[in-house]
């Protein structure tokens, strides 16, 4: 599909569990909502930004999600812009759809220029203020994070490093949050982030193993709440709106990491939005 030879950017979680008909929005608002007024660079969270940004920057992106129809709108788009994308359905929970999607990918694309690990999920959110307490949470939220936040981004990697590193190029590149800072009591109506360090020490370790080799690795750490259909509708959200961050802007971060001379490469990025105090 790839037929005119772009390098090839791979978004794992192109959607957003917040966008207009997604999990969380659904959760918390009881509804899907309407998105005709909200600027389209926005609509589909992080991993929509990215994908239009490196669409627009020439790249053939490929959109990963676990439902085909989940991200045809976000494929439409970057189509209206100009750009090319195809969709690939995977699921991280499984080994088998792992390297079943990136076979396609190498067989419909090439072998990945830039890989963007966005993947999210809201296991912990439906938990009530009682259930707050680790004792409290049932053994299927914690796999359903492990898989995604720490097994999954080990698989994806074993994927798309051996060719990045033969070709002595490439960016690994994983959206994070400040829970992987340091460990945090799980609050009501946020979901099971503990294993969110892992992602952050895979980073560090990957970068040790592949920097030699020409392949950047970076951890980028969203200090904020995202911009995005459901999250623009909650009511902290609109009272203080300087406290959301812009999806475009941070997938620019996320571009301007990939572009970085490699003399001069940044492993860990942070971004929190101005009236806030980084977290630590």
């Amino acid at each position: 599909m790839n037929s005119n030879g772009k390098p090839v950017a791979v978004v794992i979680g192109a959607t957003s569990k917040w966008q207009s008909d997604g999990r969380n929005t659904k959760l918390i608002h009881g509804k899907e909502l309407d998105d005709a007024h909200i600027p389209v660079g926005i609509r589909w969270g992080i991993g929509g930004a990215v994908a239009q940004k490196f669409a627009q920057e020439g790249f053939f992106v490929v959109l990963t999600t676990r439902n085909t129809p989940n991200a045809e709108p976000l494929q439409k788009a970057i189509q209206e812009q100009g750009g090319e994308s195809t969709i690939i359905e995977l699921d991280l929970v499984s080994s088998v759809s792992i390297s079943e999607a990136f076979a396609k990918i190498r067989e419909q694309a090439g072998d990945p220029d830039v890989l963007v690990y966005n993947a999210g999920y809201i296991e912990g959110r439906d938990l009530p203020p009682e259930k707050e307490l680790l004792e409290n949470i049932p053994l299927e939220m914690f796999e359903t994070a492990q898989h995604i936040s720490s097994r999954g981004p080990f698989l994806v990697a074993k994927e798309v490093m051996p060719s990045m590193r033969k070709r002595g190029s490439g960016s690994f590149l994983i959206s994070n949050n400040s829970s992987s800072l340091r460990g945090r009591k799980r609050m009501t109506g946020q979901s099971l982030y503990y294993p969110r360090v892992m992602m952050r020490t895979l980073a560090q370790v990957l970068t040790e193993e592949y920097s030699e080799f020409g392949v950047h690795v970076a951890n980028v750490v969203i200090d904020g709440t995202i911009d995005s259909p459901g999250t623009r509708a909650m009511s902290r959200s609109q009272q203080n709106p300087d406290l959301i961050m812009n999806p475009i802007k941070i997938a620019e971060a996320f571009y301007y990491l990939h572009s970085q001379d490699k003399s001069s490469w940044t492993h860990e990025l942070q971004l929190t939005p101005f009236p806030n105090n980084p977290s630590f």
